[in-house]
């Protein structure tokens, strides 16, 4: 066998070097930066417990008065309203993973950052805890209980959640790495154990190999990687002091080769499903629904474009539900004419009912979340686009879906109103957690008149395409906006060239939930016979970076759907085993699906040109 040549093996090594060693600089800067609790005398345990906080704390970590009182006083101070404590003894794979999730500095101002923190200590404002509808008198968590808590309390407290350590507060004792315990905290933050613990096989075993084969580089690599607990961690001005952590450090590749494989083992037993327990009762409910088929959650088939009215309609696209794996083929067809693109034939109204359930709401709504909560840069690109032309002080976000854009906007516009529209539940939670000032719930023809002249600026993110009427919904916009108001529209673009590329997994064909797809002439049409004027028009800034990736995850989701999906057949040992290898398969796919979005990203915004486009315009004013 030919050795690889010498350069390729420096460099292999070199690159491992550095990727560690930034981890390592950007992991004490991370340590460095986050405040470190003042230690109050003890005097201090006599002062009134401070009104309007709780403390949570897990089972075994027993606070005292003063570090109660210095965690209030700095809530206060900062205008905080949850602070997540870090005990001094935090161990130091686990500071370690907090600061590979958390830059301290941008973590209170990210308004969709997810809440993280140590499991152990939660100072919270009661009023949170109020609108959080959490019960702060009951039994103590566990801390993957309090870590999926923390998650949920930055929700409420979007730019008011901090974290700190406290010197006077202590664990409670040493955990084992890894194992059953590790799979429920990493669920709880909504992290995918099985992923990460196969990436974490995977990184030793290649720190492994440059250390036996590509000498003193490797050496350096695997000796940092060693090393790094101790780096971090225990230089003479290192706020945390973690139990144990010369010995920690000296057993790491074992300790962490351990703690890895009894992750995968136990991620393993609990299934491909992850934590989801199969839900009988609504699986006894899909069942019955679906002993009828599903023909009658589709319209007759319409002959005409709904757009233009011609003829020449020919087939796009023809795809089964890769979203959830529910049931039924869905057709996109084209008009020759204008180039529409609609769903033919349409879904019904219980039909959408059907397909809608347990996506964005229920059961999946907790994912959904998720993937909205990572869009942070492109929600900030839309609320940006208005900065030349408007300062609103109200705006109606129709199709707000659990309002995060709202959120996100309101770094950009802090002194604006903005009210939400939708027709799931989600549109109540954003209410709730203040992230919309005023959820309506239902259609949005059905609050034109209602809300009629009321707003300075509407917006349609990604929800024309769902809408069975389009037209009618931007009637709706022109009579809800105030005369020279903005209305502003994100959408798919159906004459992108991934589209063509990558066919029926293509992403934003999204069936069975989008029903129609327009060219960016047939809007600017459109608009302009309803007495808009367009004033801007962005494609590449509107490209959203995930062609490759989106494909990947639903190639792979069709090859093996979740076995526990109340709407399929009962799971069996071998459904849930072909998921899982059908993941962990996918993975080094996902891993060159990203680079690939990267490079497709770059390309997009040099040509101006992507899988979406933006469009702003004013409303005439007559």
């Amino acid at each position: 066998m030919t050795p690889p040549p010498i350069s390729r093996v420096r460099w292999t090594s070199a690159l491992l070097l550095a990727v560690l060693a930034a981890g390592t600089v950007r992991a004490g800067r991370r340590l460095r930066a986050i405040p470190v609790l003042p230690v109050t005398p003890p005097a201090a345990a006599d002062v009134p417990r401070p009104a309007g906080w709780r403390l949570l704390t897990a089972r075994g970590v027993e606070p005292d008065a003063a570090t109660f009182l210095a965690a209030c006083a700095h809530a206060e101070a900062e205008g905080l309203r949850v602070l997540d404590l870090l005990p001094a003894d935090l161990p130091a794979e686990r500071a370690l993973g907090l600061l590979r999730l958390v830059d301290p500095a941008r973590y209170r101002w990210d308004r969709l950052g997810e809440g993280r923190g140590a499991g152990f200590a939660v100072l919270v404002a009661e009023e949170v805890l109020a609108r959080a509808e959490v019960d702060p008198v009951g039994p103590r968590p566990d801390p993957a209980e309090l870590l999926a808590l923390t998650r949920r309390l930055k929700e409420y407290a979007a730019d008011a959640t901090g974290l700190a350590i406290a010197p006077g507060l202590s664990c409670g004792g040493p955990a084992e790495p890894g194992g059953p315990a590790r799979v429920a905290e990493l669920r709880a933050q909504g992290l995918p154990p099985g992923a990460l613990a196969a990436a974490q096989l995977g990184g030793l075993a290649l720190l492994a190999g440059a250390a036996l084969r590509q000498g003193r580089w490797g050496a350096a690599a695997a000796g940092l990687y060693w090393l790094q607990p101790y780096l971090v961690l225990g230089g003479p001005g290192s706020p945390l002091r973690p139990a144990g952590l010369a010995r920690a450090t000296a057993a790491r590749p074992l300790r962490s080769l351990g703690a890895a494989l009894r992750t995968a083992a136990a991620a393993g037993r609990g299934g491909a499903g992850e934590d989801r327990a199969p839900d009988t009762a609504r699986a006894a409910a899909y069942q019955a629904e679906l002993a009828s088929g599903t023909a009658r959650f589709l319209e007759p088939r319409r002959p005409d474009c709904p757009w233009c009215g011609s003829g020449r309609l020919a087939v796009r696209v023809r795809v089964p539900d890769l979203l959830q794996g529910k049931p039924g083929l869905f057709t996109l067809e084209q008009c020759g004419e204008c180039g529409h693109v609609f769903q033919n034939p349409r879904l019904t109204l219980e039909g959408l009912e059907f397909y809608y359930r347990d996506f964005y709401d229920g059961r999946g709504g907790e994912g959904a979340g998720a993937v909205f909560g990572r869009l942070g840069a492109a929600y900030r690109g839309r609320a940006e686009m208005l900065l030349p032309h408007a300062d609103p002080g109200s705006w109606l976000d129709v199709g707000t879906g659990h309002g995060h854009f709202c959120n996100a906007a309101r770094a950009v516009w802090p002194r604006t109103r903005f009210d939400g529209l939708d027709m799931g539940d989600g549109v109540r939670g954003a209410e709730r957690r203040g992230w919309v000032e005023t959820g309506y719930q239902g259609q949005f023809p059905e609050f034109a008149s209602k809300l009629a002249g009321q707003y300075e600026v509407v917006s349609m993110y990604h929800y024309l395409e769902h809408t069975r009427d389009p037209l009618a919904e931007l009637d709706a916009a022109a009579a809800v906006l105030a005369p020279g108001g903005f209305l502003t529209i994100e959408l798919p673009d159906p004459e992108s060239r991934m589209a063509r590329l990558l066919g029926p997994v293509w992403l934003p064909w999204f069936q069975p939930q989008h029903q129609h797809l327009m060219p960016a002439a047939n809007l600017r049409e459109a608009l302009a016979d309803r007495g808009f004027t367009v004033l801007a028009e962005e494609h590449g800034p509107a490209h959203q970076g995930n062609d490759f990736f989106g494909a990947v995850a639903l190639a792979a989701t069709g090859l093996a759907p979740d076995p526990d999906r109340p709407w399929g057949p009962p799971a069996t040992a071998g459904g849930r085993a072909r998921a899982h290898a059908v993941r962990l398969a996918a993975l080094p796919a996902f891993a060159g699906a990203a680079v690939l979005d990267a490079l497709r990203t770059a390309a997009a915004h040099r040509t101006d040109g992507g899988n979406a486009y933006r469009m702003l315009a004013r409303k005439d004013v007559s």
